[in-house]
């Protein structure tokens, strides 16, 4: 134990001058690395679970566009209009703020424990956002399929529930696989949001360390962090588009 703490002392002693000799304030980090860390995490979980609540609620919605009846399909595209037609900065300011208004309403339905933590506020919101754009990128997707691809499944006697799940909804993600990704990455970059109503997220970290520190350094490491995450979504996401429409590639 003894040996290992020694090791990691020269390791760090080492980080530190190697920072030094590039021209970063070493000290700084020292002080916030760890809860750039921590802001890091918050970036993930909030991102995570705004995409995946998104996607459950994005289904029921592009169906509704494609399948619903006149009002359903309206109310549906009057949805995604609203969302994607207003700043998401506005629309966070109206949950977080405007909770706030109907405390009393909330506290009587004993949902005030939700609104009033500012996380909740900032992952319902991105939900609510994000939502609206996965449910026109599938609607899209299950759009551009070929007539016959529904035909087919009633020909084998297939529920709508069936050809829905076996055939129709597994093509259109694959078809909007891509602008799925970017969906993600914008809302990777667009998660800073979350930082001015005190969320200490990546972005709420820097400006944090900026405000005790005055030292402009930290945006460049914040900076060079999104640009890793997003990377490394790219990266990932360029994989699983290869592997899920293989078939396509080997048929050119």
């Amino acid at each position: 134990m003894e040996l290992l703490s020694q090791f990691s002392s020269i390791i760090g002693t080492g980080f530190l001058t190697l920072m030094d000799f590039i021209g970063l304030n070493a000290d700084l980090m020292d002080r916030y690395g760890l809860r750039f860390l921590d802001g890091v995490w918050v970036t993930v979980k909030l991102v995570a679970l705004s995409m995946l609540f998104g996607a459950m609620l994005a289904l029921p919605l592009a169906i509704a566009r494609v399948e619903g009846g006149k009002v359903t399909s309206r109310l549906a595209f009057g949805y995604s209009y609203f969302f994607r037609g207003t700043p998401l900065l506005a629309q966070t300011f109206l949950i977080y703020y405007g909770a706030g208004q109907f405390r009393e309403f909330f506290t009587d339905i004993g949902l005030w424990w939700f609104f009033r933590d500012a996380f909740n506020c900032a992952i319902f919101t991105f939900t609510l956002n994000t939502a609206a754009y996965q449910a026109e990128i599938l609607r899209g997707g299950i759009e551009s399929l070929p007539v016959g691809q529904t035909e087919g499944a009633k020909s084998l006697g297939m529920t709508p529930y069936q050809t829905y799940r076996k055939v129709i909804l597994p093509q259109a993600i694959a078809v909007g696989l891509r602008p799925l990704g970017n969906e993600l990455v914008l809302m990777i970059k667009a998660s800073s949001i979350a930082s001015v109503i005190t969320v200490y997220d990546l972005m709420g970290v820097t400006r944090l360390a900026f405000s005790r520190s005055y030292d402009m350094e930290v945006y460049l490491w914040a900076a060079a962090l999104y640009l890793i995450m997003v990377e490394g979504v790219r990266r990932v996401w360029d994989v699983l588009e290869r592997r899920l429409n293989r078939h396509l590639i080997l048929s050119h």
